[in-house]
């Protein structure tokens, strides 16, 4: 179903008005109180311009961390006030409350042209618990409510579903927009060849999505430690490396359904350990020692991966090909990342779904050479499993 966008309304629907906006600013900041990424508070920036340029008076709402329902000094907003302020230019004024009066009159008092933050929704007792009461506390701040927190979607909370059922108009936002329209054009209408990419440590956690994915692709690259528990399946030696043993059968069934649609690593960079990156080496699949462990993908599957991606019109990624952060563990991810980008610049639709894989790209500075880069790890993984997202489900209907 089809939800309104903030595009959507009129003008007269956001002059003067104030604007309650959800976003994702949970960003990580280190000891020191700086933020160390500021990714998601960049992506906000779309939508706080598009409410200012119409007269809005936006308001927003984020969570940060994970402070249990109470007040912790340590998960405050308040540095992230100050980034917001100086990538967008407009004074950001910050409340260290968020649904007491105090706040409903800050939300008043409001001049145009700025920007109020109030303090972390998780400081809330009731937010993750979507308490009725709460949220309809929190539609007293606002005369209207945009939901562009996608990477919280996932999660029926206070400040996500519950307060787009008391307060209307309740729209998504650009980011959510844009999240939806990527995400939601690869499930539904992609263009082909498709080619997903699918990586990360664990089946089981990506079960659903390989399931919702084998009927629509027309490739479907595993990479990962995930791809050991496919080589145990196949009567492989793994050595040392992660499997799950409940989950064997699992891709077996897998490995005979899917045709020639499942393509798995044909050789692994192995080591003794993630830390003896100096003594790394190439084997062929089936022949991974019993006493080291498989890091990443190797180097020729790297460069078929690199080639299925270049003759794709739509590219879904959603997980590493090891482990990328300790080099040389990081050549398979990389290679996906950089054919990724060159397949961009040739017109294809290229969808990085979040998470590691996105931080990946990021740290490649690959970012701006993808068609979208989900903010929304667990969001975007649970959208990909075709499951429905209460923060978007509980929008108005177009």
């Amino acid at each position: 179903m089809k939800k309104k966008t903030l595009r959507s309304l009129p003008d007269s629907q956001l002059c003067s008005k104030r604007v309650l906006v959800r976003l994702d600013l949970n960003v990580p900041i280190d000891d020191s109180g700086h933020v160390t990424d500021d990714t998601r508070i960049r992506a906000s920036i779309p939508t706080l311009e598009y409410i200012l340029k119409r007269g809005g008076r936006p308001i927003v709402l984020s969570h940060f961390g994970r402070p249990k329902g109470k007040p912790d000094p340590r998960y405050t907003l308040q540095p992230v006030a100050d980034v917001l302020e100086s990538l967008c230019g407009h004074r950001v004024v910050f409340c260290e409350t968020t649904d007491t009066d105090e706040a409903i009159k800050a939300t008043h008092e409001l001049p145009h042209g700025e920007i109020l933050l109030l303090e972390n929704t998780r400081f809330l007792v009731g937010e993750e618990s979507n308490d009725e009461g709460l949220a309809r506390t929190l539609a007293e701040l606002g005369d209207l409510f945009v939901n562009d927190a996608f990477g919280a979607a996932h999660r029926a909370h206070a400040s996500t579903a519950g307060v787009a059922h008391q307060l209307h108009p309740a729209v998504a936002g650009l980011l959510m927009e844009r999240e939806l329209d990527y995400l939601g054009g690869a499930l539904a209408d992609p263009k082909h060849p498709f080619v997903a990419i699918l990586g990360g440590s664990k089946i089981s956690g990506k079960i659903d999505v390989i399931r919702e994915l084998l009927p629509k692709v027309d490739a479907l690259l595993i990479g990962g430690a995930m791809a050991c528990t496919f080589y145990k399946a196949m009567g492989y030696e793994v050595g040392n490396s992660l499997v799950e043993p409940d989950r064997i059968d699992l891709a077996r069934e897998l490995i005979d359904t899917s045709g020639t649609r499942l393509i798995l690593p044909h050789d692994a960079m192995v080591a003794r350990n993630m830390d003896d990156g100096s003594n790394a080496h190439t084997v062929k699949r089936d022949a991974i020692p019993a006493d080291e462990a498989m890091f990443d993908i190797g180097p020729g599957t790297a460069q078929s991966y690199a080639r299925a991606i270049a003759s794709a019109k739509t590219v879904l990624w959603n997980g590493p090909m090891g482990v990328f952060e300790k080099p040389p563990f990081d050549a398979g991810t990389l290679a996906v990342a950089r054919a990724m980008a060159d397949s961009t610049d040739h017109g294809a639709i290229t969808i990085v779904g979040g998470g590691d894989s996105a931080a990946a790209v990021t740290g490649a500075r690959l970012a701006a050479r993808m068609s979208h880069v989900s903010t929304g790890g667990g969001a975007s993984l649970e959208f990909l499993e075709g499951k429905e997202l209460p923060g978007v489900a509980a929008l108005d209907d177009a």
